[in-house]
Formats: C-alpha cells, structure tokens, sequence
C-alpha cells in the first residue's frame, strides 16, 4: 500500500477513487509521563516519553486508516493530513487523526 501526502504518485495513474479513509488513535498518558514532562519543561529539551506516545498513536492511526483503505479495494491513499492534539482535561489524552483519500492506481 503506498502512502503519500501528495495529491498524486509519481509515474501511476489514479482510475478510481474509493472515498476518504480516516483513522484516529487516543493515547492516555499516564501521571509518570505527566511528571517527567513536567519536569522536561522546567529544565527544556525535548519530552522522550511524549515523543514515544505521539509516535505510538500516529502508527495506529495510519494502520487504522490503511485497514479501511485495503477494505474498500485501493492499494494507495494519497493526501494523507496528520493532525495530533493533546487534549487535557482530569488526565491528559493525546489524539492522532489521519486522513486521507483511498484510491485505486496502475
């Protein structure tokens, strides 16, 4: 399956399109994680553990996302959006949504 944000794949031909495909994954993150982000902001530098849990969510989502392509018959999604969000609230949850459009190519 080839995955692509462009709007077309170099030397294929789209001849169908199959619809939007989309997958989304929400990632708790536990009170650990919270501290040592916490801790990162204080010092700087870059959240590891954060990191990991964004990388986590954004592989389920575009598995998820290709499962629905396969499953309508394409074999590429092309215009692929990744939009990630950390939504706060009593804990903090951390959102991957992909989409994108299920085509069929030669």
């Amino acid at each position: 399956m080839i995955l692509t944000t462009t709007q077309s794949i170099e030397g294929q031909h789209v001849v169908k399109y199959l619809g939007i495909v989309s997958g989304e994954a929400v990632m708790g993150a536990n009170l650990v994680k919270d501290l040592l982000a916490g801790i990162t902001d204080i010092v700087g530098g870059r959240s590891g553990t954060y990191e990991k849990e964004f990388k986590k969510a954004k592989d389920l989502a575009m598995a998820e996302m290709t499962a629905e392509a396969k499953a309508l018959g394409a074999n590429a999604v092309i215009g692929i959006d990744l939009d990630y969000e950390v939504i706060s609230g009593g804990a903090t949850m951390l959102m991957v949504s992909a989409n994108g459009t299920a085509v069929e190519t030669t």
